[in-house]
């Protein structure tokens, strides 16, 4: 059983009111915002893969980011109806999802590094903690609670402050896959700068969140870390 944390649908509505473009789930029949969705191709050999990045070439069928979504689009035959084709679907075509979702995130992470959108290590993220509101806090799934704890005082008084939501905490990578991504040994603690790129993440972090637990049950502080995620609602996805 997995309880996600997914991202609401006002999130993805622009200045002017309007929202994206839309997509039918073949899983459900229901139409959803197409960046709360996941695109599926057929490849050259007859499989169905996931095109996470929307730019594989083909017909697209579309499914909603969650687990139970997806599980139950194999399951019906939901993309032998969208492709109109008796297509094959690998037993392990939700995992390969979910381990796709996993690194676009940490990709934006690499991007971010780059771009210099990003804060890295306990003291650049607890400094900016007291001077600016955060678009996300990264924290090492096997990082410890103190450190963690101090940053969410910080970024939770300034937040209150300011008069923003609080800042919402990715803890589903370990210190070596934040590392890796970030072009370090190890990391810890992280924070995405609001921006446009932080709108990037949200709408990846959303859907991987329809697939993994964003805060780990391991976390001994997690109801104190579950509650900062308020632009999201949680909700079990089977």
């Amino acid at each position: 059983m997995v309880t996600d944390t997914a991202i609401s649908s006002e999130t993805f509505v622009d200045k002017r009111g309007h929202k994206g473009p839309e997509r039918q789930c073949v899983s459900s029949g229901q139409v959803h915002l197409k960046s709360q969705m996941i695109r599926f191709v057929e490849a050259p050999d007859g499989q169905v893969v996931p095109d996470i990045a929307e730019k594989l070439p083909g017909r697209g069928v579309w499914v909603k980011a969650d687990r139970s979504s997806l599980e139950t689009a194999i399951k019906s035959g939901g993309f032998k109806r969208g492709f109109k084709a008796n297509i094959s679907v690998d037993d392990t075509l939700v995992d390969q999802t979910e381990q796709l979702l996993k690194r676009r995130v940490l990709s934006l992470m690499t991007m971010a590094l780059k771009a210099g959108h990003i804060h890295m290590g306990f003291d650049q993220v607890k400094s900016a903690s007291q001077a600016e509101p955060l678009a996300w806090r990264i924290e090492a799934s096997n990082g410890a609670a103190g450190g963690r704890g101090k940053i969410r005082v910080l970024t939770k008084a300034v937040s209150r402050e300011l008069g923003f939501k609080e800042t919402p905490v990715l803890g589903c990578f370990t210190s070596a896959e934040l590392g890796a991504a970030l072009n370090r040994e190890d990391i810890v603690h992280a924070a995405i700068k609001k921006g446009r790129m932080a709108k990037n993440f949200d709408q990846a972090i959303g859907r991987l969140a329809g697939f993994c637990a964003l805060i780990p049950d391991s976390w001994e502080d997690k109801p104190h870390e579950s509650g900062n995620n308020s632009l999201h609602q949680t909700g079990d996805k089977g």
